[in-house]
Parts: structure tokens; sequence; C-alpha cells
């Protein structure tokens, strides 16, 4: 009877000791209450004792947390568009006392999740859709997170990233939106086209100048001495040739000259 006396009071002590400890994992903080309240600062990783009658610790999620959302989301025209947006942020270990005594342990949802969808709508709000869906994301995405910053920072919280993964628009939007961007792509190629005409036609006013000076300096230099020279050079080549030729001329003028044929 005394030894299962014994092995009851060892067993109750064990699970005592068992119930009374919580272990603190890597990425989590514990804070520990007492009776209702906080006491002392958060805890770090590891083993940590407490009275299970009268206390517990409560583990807090340190880690980065990814918060995918798909929100509709107001454009500058007074349109809606449907966007999934992921968050990045983290709790300050610092802060887990003060984030658990003001939001419980549903601080995601009461402090961050609902300034983060305010926070995304009030930024679309002041873009084009076409610069939401094509051009303008990055700074969409550095907009939100500096005003999620400064909003929520104080309460203990840092936001590591903002990320817009996909807009879903309309079919005809998403056409109309294309059709724009071609519409500017072919202007562009159009200028193109224009200064490579103009660049052509100023080779070709170019090209003639330089013809023309060409003629001009030939011109000048064909005088009546040159002529007739070249006159009797030709008909030097000429008697030579073994075809049979009737040459006109007086002599001053530059000859008329006829074949037999052979």
């Amino acid at each position: 009877m005394k030894k299962i006396i014994n092995y009851t009071v060892m067993s109750v002590l064990a699970i005592s000791l068992m119930t009374s400890c919580a272990v603190i994992r890597p990425g989590e903080i514990g804070i520990k209450q007492r009776l209702g309240k906080i006491v002392g600062e958060p805890k770090l990783q590891g083993i940590k004792f407490y009275n299970p009658f009268i206390g517990r610790i409560i583990r807090m999620n340190v880690r980065t947390v990814e918060c995918p959302n798909r929100l509709i989301l107001p454009t500058k025209e007074g349109l809606n568009v449907m966007a999934d947006i992921v968050l990045l942020y983290h709790m300050k270990p610092e802060k887990a006392n003060d984030i658990y005594l003001t939001f419980g342990r549903n601080y995601q949802e009461v402090i961050v999740l609902s300034n983060f969808r305010a926070t995304a709508r009030e930024i679309s709000a002041r873009y084009e859709t076409k610069e939401l869906y094509a051009t303008e994301r990055e700074k969409v995405e550095t907009a939100i997170k500096e005003e999620l910053s400064t909003d929520i920072e104080k309460y203990g919280f840092i936001v590591d990233a903002v990320l817009l993964k996909d807009f879903q628009l309309p079919d005809q939007m998403v056409q109309a939106i294309q059709d724009k961007v071609n519409a500017e792509q072919a202007a562009l190629k159009m200028e193109f086209v224009i200064l490579q005409q103009k660049k052509e036609a100023e080779r070709l006013i170019i090209e003639a100048e330089a013809i023309k000076k060409a003629q001009d300096i030939i011109n000048s230099s064909l005088t009546d001495k040159l002529l007739q020279y070249n006159n009797i050079e030709m008909l030097k080549n000429l008697s030579n040739s073994p075809n049979a030729k009737i040459i006109i001329t007086d002599g001053k003028t530059t000859p008329f000259i006829t074949t037999d044929g052979k």
C-alpha cells in the first residue's frame, strides 16, 4: 500500500513538473502571466518554469510573417481592380508584452492587416489602372510600405516588404490598355521613320550638291583649245581603226562620223 502511495505521489509530482514548464522555441518569445497579470520581461528561447495553477506562458511569434491578401483596390479613374498583395512583417521582441496587452493574440488582424488594407486602398487611388498594371508597381509597393510602417511601427511591428503579385482586370480594360500601349509604340516608331526620312533627304541634298560642284569644276576646265586637242586625238585613234569610215568636219567643230557597217 505504501508503495502505491509513493508511486502516486511521484506520478503527481512528475505530471506537475511537466505541466509547470514551457519550451520557447527559436523564433518565439514567451510572455509570463501570473494571476492575470504580465510578469517580467519577454522570455527568450529555452525552458521556462511557472506555476500552472496561477499562471501560464504565452508564446508569441517574432519571425517574419507572410500574409497573402486579395483586395479590391480603387484607381484614380474611379475603377476597381482585384489585386493579390503579399505583406511581410515581424514583431519587435521587446514589444511583445505591450502588443499582447493592447491587442491580444489576434494582433495581426486587429492592427496589422486592418491598417494594411486601408493603406493599400489609399495608395492605389493615387494611380491610374495602367500604372498599377504595368509601369508603377515598385512605386506603389514602396509607398504602401512606407505609410504602413508609419502607422504600425510605433506599436512594435516592422514592415519587411509589400509585394504586388497580380492584378485581375476586365478583359475589355486589358485590351484597351494594350491598344493604348501599342498606339504609343507605333507613334514612337513613326517618329523614328520620319527622322530616318529627314536624314535620307539631307544625304541626297549633300550628294546632289557634290555632283553639281564636280560638274561645275569639269565645265570650267573645258576650254576651246582642250576640246580641239581632244578632237585631234580622237581622229588619230579613228585613223588607226580597221573599219572604213567617213569623217565630215570643217576642222573647227566636232566631226560627224559614219561607217560602212563593216
